[in-house]
């Protein structure tokens, strides 16, 4: 079992950065890889970017790479989403998640978050 809180979340401006933190509980979190998702109000929940469990692999939507930056302190339980360049279109409640298996479909990830808002203003 595993529990995620997410962290970080806030009102920008576009153009910002924000970087949000997923901490997990319990000692497997470094057997799961890691993924986080968003899902902005009246859309379906979107795929944003995930790590392999040891964060040798990553992967990101074509809407975010290289503006955003997936990565993972195994020893601090913590998964990390570094956002730059903000966009309005970036406004969604973000969610980390965990499975065992690398993937981008969210309906793969066994864990769930609690999600936290990220609004970016024009």
């Amino acid at each position: 079992q595993v529990q995620l809180v997410e962290s970080g979340g806030g009102l920008v401006q576009a153009g910002d950065s924000l970087r949000l933190s997923c901490a997990a509980s319990g000692r497997t979190f470094s057997s799961y890889a890691m993924g986080w998702f968003r899902q902005a109000p009246g859309k379906e929940r979107e795929f944003v970017a995930a790590i392999s469990w040891s964060g040798g692999n990553t992967f990101y939507a074509s809407s975010v790479k290289g503006r955003f930056t997936i990565s993972r302190d195994n020893a601090k339980n913590t998964v990390y989403l570094q956002m730059n360049s903000l966009k309005p279109e970036d406004t969604a409640v973000y969610y980390c998640a965990a499975n065992e298996a690398y993937g981008s479909s969210w309906w793969d990830y066994d864990y769930w978050g609690q999600g936290t808002q990220v609004t970016v203003s024009s």
